[in-house]
Order: structure tokens, then C-alpha cells, then sequence
């Protein structure tokens, strides 16, 4: 076997976005393109040389491929062991329990998370680092430099690798070790939840209804929650992978999940529906015609989290993405533990996790997780709410109704504008950022602004900035308006606009968010000129 160096010259957009480089299919399979960025991501990482890698992806169309690609370029570029899930299958929260558990120096996810995928549809490569985080922005913006002066890279020539047996291999004098992709994750999850408990739940007639969306999580469901836990095996529906996930879009939410919400909305509706996303980082949960928002869920588990063994202690804190509703901070309140505001994008959670600062975590795009890995987690937020429900025996609506009788209700609505053109989207927010002065102090329609910025964090662990990452508008009344450019898209912008409005009357919490927001989102409209900007008249998805 002979490693080449390949001559090549840089491309101009491999800027790793706040979830890595995502773009669309024909984009990595340009000569070069997937080899520049791999070879920058390596040029960057200290004490590679005999170092252990983690690598896999959710099964998406030219994930096979780029696998093969990765591996021979971790052969030349000196890697000891590879570990590689199953078929090239590794959730995203597996794929950082794997890096944790065996000691490795990093890992390369391939992932456009819950975009599209397919020939025509999307493709992302991302570097988590050794506490199975995401890369922080400091690596991130090393190997975006790097990948702008590139003029080669390394590669071993070699026959692909077979992924389709757990086992050892040699490729040169690197070792390529395949896994099953499920074995470390499930162990994980039996040390945090009470298994015993959930069974007897299931036991006991209780129906879920999982919906994997022929995504990654299909086999992690299958092996959790039917072999393991007893659910009946039509339990988990769109279990298979698929290179297109079945031509749909995987993403846990109210639009995208119709299927789902739709089976929870009938006569004979199971008691309990979950869905993940494209890498199973992500989760939808419903009870029989209940719809539980992210942020509640998010405060809903904090409240109970004792429940849970791997809770049993108690939480240190918790934490949330600046868009969430403050649900959560009214239990850390409660329970007088911190509560930090951060910006999007997991990887400001995973300083606070590594200094012991918090325990949950979560942000409104449907995430939620701890301190067990340093990612967002579908199907650990499942069981969690399975371990709550098995301890409680109260349904869904009416345990998150018990939740908000005791803390209040945060009405909540999340607008998202798709594919809008990026250059009016960008004129909208500057236009915003201008007039926050102007905002700042006004009433629009008889609703005092107290507040109108750009949200700025610094982090309390290491004191990094982090500049412009949302805008905010804060009523004198707990109401809120956020505007924020999401940075996960590969076509056009989208503009996702957050609004609340707390309200602590028992009496008043049965309204429809819609109805109840629907001052604060026209609101929202208006201040904004959001239809003057993109000419749409309602936004694309409604959550």
C-alpha cells in the first residue's frame, strides 16, 4: 500500500457553520472538495499521530463513500485505530458516548443532521473533540484558515474497507476497528434509567408509538426499547435506514412528522409518540392529542429529574439556548440552582458541562440533554420521559399541565421562514440592529419594549465572546420576541422568529399558543417587515 500526496487547490466555502460543514451533495462530491476539508480538519489536531478516531454517520446518501475516503486519509495521515460503527452507522449522541467511553483523541460525524437527504438533497461533516463535543469555535475557525491555504492532501491507496461484520482490520499501519454502532450507547442508557420500572410500564398496556423516520435511531430503538424494554415490535415504525430517509424530511417536528402527530390525534391513539431526527440528536414528544414544546419538556425534566437513577443527586444546574422559553429558569429558581443563557449551538453547552456548572440542558429546535454525553439526545429524552411517566402513572398533557399549574405557563411559538433570499434576510436584521435604540423604551400597539439588543454571551467558563446571535425584544410584561438567521440550512437563509408570553393564571392556560401570542406575533411581523423583506405572507413551519 503507498500513500499519495494528492495536489490540490483551496475552495472558498468551508466554513464549518454552528453544526459543521453542511452543503448540498454535488457540492462534496466535487473533485477534492470532502478531501480538503478532512485533510484541514486533521492538519489541525495535535498528537494525531497514533491517536484513536471515531467515525460514522446517520446513513445518509455519499455517507458510504466518504467513509471509505476518510479512512484511507486517517491511514496516511498517521491515525492508529479507527473505530467505525456497523455499516458506517453512528447516531450523533452515540458517536459521542463512543468517544468518551473509549478514550478517543476526537471524532468525524457525518451528518446534515434533519435536512434532506438524497442525490439532490444534503451532506455535513463535523469534528467532535475528545468529551464528545462539538468542535469549539477556536478549532472550528482553525480549519476553516487551513482550509483556505490547502494545497494538498494525504491518501492511501487502498480497497475500501468492509463495514458490514464487527471486527478488526488492518488498513496499512492503521487499525480499523467496526462496532456495533447501538452496544455502548444502550449500556449508557441502562446506567441512568430505571429499565425495571419502564417495563413494568409497558407490562402494563401502555402504547408509544416511535417514529425513527428511516433515520439513524431506527436500530437504537428497536434494540432499547423493544428487545430491551418489552414494547410490542410495531412500536417503532420508518425503522430502517435509508440513503433518503424515505423521501422525507427528518425533522421531529409538527409539519414534518405529520404521520406521527396524526396517529396521536385519533380515537385509538397510543398513549405516548416520540420522533427523532435525520442523527438522532434530536426529539419530538406527544401524549394523546398533546403537543409538548421543546422548552417544556426541557423544564418538565429538570422539575422531575430525580426520578430518573442517574439524577437521583440532584442537579448542579441548568442551562438553555437563548431562544427557549424561560420555562426552565423558572424551576432552576425553584430549586435554586443556576440557570445560564446561552447562544444556539450545542457546543456553548459543553464548557458548563466539563466545569460541573450543569446537569440539563436543552434548546427550543427540539434538543435535550446532559451531562451523560456532550450532545443533544433524542432517544435519551424518550426514555427519560418513559422513566417519569412509569413513576408518575399520570399521562402526558396532564403531567405537563400538573407542571405548569405549579410554575406557570411560557406560551410559546417558534415561525420559521425556509430557503428566504439570503441577501434580503440579511437586510432585515441589519435594519433591526438599527433601529434597537429606537425600540428600546417604545410601545408598539400599547406593549412597552424594556429591552431591544443583540444578544451577547460570554462564557463564564473560559470567557470567549460570542458576538450577534440573536435579537431581542423584552416586554415589561415577561413577553418576548427573538429574530434570529439559523445557520443549519444549505439553501437560501431561514429566518426563525420566537415569541412568548408568560402566563401564571391556572384559568388561563388552556388557550391555543397561536391564539394566545397572536398580538406578539403580529407583532413580530410588523416591527420586523418580514413580508415586506421576503414577500411571504405566513412562515413555513409553525412550532
Amino acid at each position: 500500500m503507498r500513500i499519495r500526496t494528492v495536489t490540490t487547490l483551496p475552495f472558498d466555502d468551508q466554513r464549518p457553520g454552528t453544526s459543521g460543514l453542511r452543503k448540498k451533495v454535488h457540492v462534496f462530491r466535487q473533485p477534492h472538495y470532502l478531501e480538503n476539508f478532512v485533510q484541514s480538519i486533521f492538519d489541525c489536531l495535535e498528537d494525531l499521530t497514533g491517536a484513536t478516531l471515531v467515525l460514522g454517520g446517520d446513513g445518509r446518501y455519499y455517507n458510504d463513500q466518504a467513509i471509505q475516503v476518510i479512512l484511507k486519509m486517517a491511514a496516511a495521515n498517521g491515525v492508529g485505530r479507527m473505530l467505525v460503527g456497523r455499516d458506517g452507522l453512528l447516531s450523533t449522541p452515540a458517536a459521542s458516548c463512543v468517544i468518551r467511553r473509549h478514550g478517543a483523541l476526537g471524532g468525524i460525524i457525518l451528518s446534515a443532521s434533519h435536512n434532506p437527504a438524497g442525490p439532490e438533497g444534503d451532506f455535513g461533516i463535523k469534528y467532535n473533540v475528545s468529551n464528545g463535543g462539538p468542535a469549539p469555535e477556536k478549532l472550528t475557525e482553525r480549519i476553516y484558515a487551513r482550509s483556505r491555504e490547502i494545497r494538498e492532501y494525504r491518501l492511501l491507496e487502498a480497497d475500501d474497507v468492509p463495514l458490514d461484520r464487527c471486527g478488526q482490520q488492518r488498513l496499512g499501519e492503521m487499525t480499523v476497528e467496526v462496532i456495533d454502532p447501538v452496544a455502548d450507547y444502550a449500556e449508557l442508557m441502562e446506567s441512568l434509567f430505571d429499565f425495571d420500572r419502564i417495563r413494568e410500564l409497558f407490562s402494563g398496556g401502555f402504547r408509544i408509538r416511535y417514529d425513527a423516520m428511516h433515520a439513524v435511531t431506527g436500530p437504537y430503538a428497536r434494540e432499547i426499547l423493544v428487545r430491551r424494554l418489552g414494547a410490542p415490535e410495531d412500536s417503532v415504525v420508518n425503522a430502517t435506514p435509508l440513503p433518503d430517509f424515505g423521501g422525507g424530511h427528518p425533522d421531529p417536528n409538527l409539519t414534518y412528522a405529520r404521520a406521527l402527530v396524526d396517529a396521536l390525534w385519533r380515537e385509538d391513539a397510543p398513549d405516548f409518540g416520540a420522533a427523532s431526527d435525520g442523527d438522532g440528536d434530536r426529539n419530538m414528544i406527544l401524549g394523546r392529542r398533546f403537543f409538548v414544546t421543546p422548552s417544556d419538556s426541557l423544564a418538565v425534566l429538570a422539575a422531575n429529574a430525580t426520578c430518573a437513577p442517574g439524577y437521583r443527586s440532584g442537579l448542579a444546574g441548568i442551562a438553555r439556548s437563548m431562544p427557549t422559553s424561560r420555562a426552565a429558569d423558572r424551576v432552576a429558581d425553584r430549586l435554586g440552582i443556576p440557570c445560564y443563557e446561552t447562544p444556539t449551538g450545542w457546543k456553548f453547552f459543553g464548557n458548563l458541562l466539563d466545569a460541573g456548572r450543569i446537569t440539563l440542558c436543552g434548546e427550543e429546535s427540539f434538543g435535550t440533554g446532559s451531562n451523560h454525553i456532550r450532545e443533544k439526545d433524542g432517544l435519551w429524552a424518550v426514555l427519560f420521559w418513559l422513566n417519569l411517566l412509569a413513576e408518575n402513572r399520570r399521562s402526558v398533557a396532564d403531567t405537563v399541565r400538573d407542571h405548569w399549574r405549579e410554575f406557570g405557563r411560557d406560551y410559546y411559538t417558534r415561525h420559521d421562514y425556509e430557503g428566504i433570499d439570503s441577501e434580503a434576510a440579511q437586510r432585515l436584521m441589519s435594519e433591526l440592529r438599527g433601529s434597537l435604540a429606537e425600540l428600546a423604551g417604545s410601545a408598539p400597539d400599547g406593549h412597552r419594549i424594556r429591552l431591544a439588543d443583540d444578544f451577547r454571551y460570554e462564557d463564564p467558563v473560559d470567557h470567549s465572546i460570542s458576538e450577534h446571535q440573536g435579537i431581542r425584544l423584552l416586554f415589561e410584561n415577561e413577553a418576548r420576541i427573538v429574530y434570529r438567521l439559523s445557520g443549519t440550512g444549505t439553501a437560501g437563509a431561514t429566518l426563525r422568529v420566537y415569541i412568548e408570553r408568560y402566563e401564571p393564571d391556572p384559568s388561563r392556560h388552556g388557550l391555543d399558543a397561536q391564539q394566545a401570542l397572536a398580538d406578539y406575533i403580529r407583532l413580530a411581523d410588523e416591527i420586523a417587515g418580514i413580508r415586506r423583506h421576503t414577500g411571504r405572507e405566513r412562515p413555513d413551519v409553525i412550532t
